[in-house]
């Protein structure tokens, strides 16, 4: 890992959108030319949400999609690291669990660089505000992803200036606890500091994303009355409705949108910025006829014929969500499935992708506040809300369950509703339901692949042991 923090604290490698500033090369960059203005800081934002591209690119997809019952390989010559994960074995020299690891602690990284000059510098203090709001928020968000994959990680708060520095921090793997401890205070903080900044775009940090993602650590942490009463006053807010049309939500020009709290951007048609799921999402066809050009698919995600058959009839997402059979160029089809939602099917470019990514979005806090509800006893008050969700899928409303049935109708419901939006493994872990839902989705299919009781946490890559022999390997790998 001190490699990753050492180029990290570099500051910033790219930038995220065209109409921001375009930074002087790295080698030239020093704290006696950089961090001296406003603009500095947000030029340094910037870098840190442009991390986000490549974090929910592809890694987040394989490890909390992929390795589920939701989605699956469809081509005959897959890397190494995409079928551990199709297979659920995951290893430590596994691509994107490395990908993972270093992206968010180099955005970690960038939030430090931020967070420790912001306060020694002159400048309108409701831009200042807003600034460390939004690094906290981030500094949070990456956390909460290295945490629950990972479990003990690494603590990093501070800005390095040399590597002598980086050699003498202490860089063992300290208790999850602590890890949610300071994704706690940084998102509380965060909610706080951009409680007044209204006119942001859903593209950075909110109050709205702060306590959205705080609620779903209370969640994750079974903190169940933490986790209704701040999911609560995100509701409150009344600022997130519910969109009429679901597929809107995941096609182009879905920047922005009422329901989004916090989305990834992608930009086609500028180098390096749009999004490969056209490509991922579809299967690796030569002859396919869903893009311009035809340009073909690569079969690395593709939903399972079993999300496929998981919709109830009527349910409007299934064919916003999952297309079958794939039309083809001769005018026939092949009985595959390909995926809809992020996918831009005005491109035939592969990694031109201009659809944005929506990382938290208001029917995750309905429905998590369901789950919260249930989970405190209070399932006939949940019923409304879950309710709320299939009313917008076009289904009957469900009543008179009990918990436990009202959190298996809710953990169908999360599975369709979000699929593709790389909440399925966590959900499974938080629920502790994982083994018993993807080792059935397994035998189901005659296949010996299974999840293991100490496959639950991800293995730390071995590239950051051999760096860092100070970390510790999970138990099990």
């Amino acid at each position: 890992m001190k490699k990753y923090l050492l180029i990290a604290m570099m500051l910033i490698s790219s930038v995220s959108c065209t109409d921001f500033l375009v930074l002087q090369p790295e080698n030239q960059i020093s704290e006696n030319t950089f961090y001296q203005t406003a603009n500095d800081f947000n030029t340094a934002l910037v870098g840190a949400y442009a991390g986000l591209q490549d974090l929910h690119n592809a890694s987040v997809l394989d490890l909390g999609e992929l390795i589920t019952d939701n989605l699956e390989i469809q081509w005959t010559s897959p890397e190494v690291s995409e079928m551990e994960c199709d297979q659920a074995n995951v290893t430590s020299t596994n691509v994107y669990v490395s990908s993972v690891w270093s992206n968010c602690f180099t955005i970690v990284s960038r939030c430090n660089n931020i967070l420790a000059r912001i306060d020694n510098v002159s400048f309108d203090a409701n831009l200042k505000s807003q600034y460390k709001g939004e690094a906290l928020f981030l500094r949070a968000y990456c956390y909460f992803y290295l945490v629950r994959f990972f479990g003990d990680v690494p603590i990093v708060k501070q800005k390095f200036s040399s590597p002598e520095e980086i050699a003498a921090f202490d860089m063992t793997r300290k208790p999850a606890a602590d890890a949610y401890a300071l994704i706690i205070d940084d998102l509380q903080n965060s909610a706080t500091l951009l409680a007044n900044m209204t006119t942001l775009k859903k593209e950075r940090a909110s109050t709205g994303a702060a306590k959205t993602l705080l609620g779903k650590v209370y969640l994750t942490q079974k903190d169940y009355a933490k986790s209704a009463a701040v999911l609560k006053e995100v509701i409150d807010l009344n600022k997130y409705p519910l969109a009429v049309n679901y597929k809107t939500l995941f096609s182009v020009n879905n920047s922005n949108l009422g329901e989004t709290i916090f989305e990834i951007r992608y930009l086609s048609g500028n180098l390096g910025e749009g999004n490969s799921f056209s490509s991922l999402f579809t299967p690796g066809l030569f002859n396919m006829a869903l893009f311009p050009g035809n340009m073909n698919g690569s079969g690395r995600m593709d939903p399972t014929m079993d999300i496929y058959n998981s919709y109830e009839t009527g349910d409007l997402r299934k064919a916003a969500s999952i297309g079958y059979p794939v039309p083809l160029t001769n005018g026939q089809t092949q009985n595959l499935t390909y995926g809809m939602k992020f996918v831009d099917f005005t491109t035939g470019v592969i990694g031109d992708g201009g659809v944005n990514f929506t990382s938290l979005r208001y029917a995750d806090v309905i429905l998590m506040y369901a789950e919260a509800l249930n989970e405190t006893g209070k399932t006939t008050e949940a019923h409304p809300y879950l309710n709320m969700i299939r009313i917008r899928a076009g289904l009957p409303t469900l009543s008179g369950l009990g918990k436990s049935d009202f959190a298996l109708a809710l953990e169908k419901e999360r599975r369709v509703e979000f699929l593709y939006e790389g909440q399925r493994w966590f959900d499974l872990i938080r629920t502790g339901r994982a083994q018993t839902v993807i080792n059935k989705h397994f035998a189901d299919k005659g296949l010996t692949f299974k999840v293991e009781d100490y496959e639950l946490l991800m293995p730390i890559p071995q590239g950051e042991i051999y760096i860092n022999p100070k970390l510790t390997q999970n138990t099990g790998y």
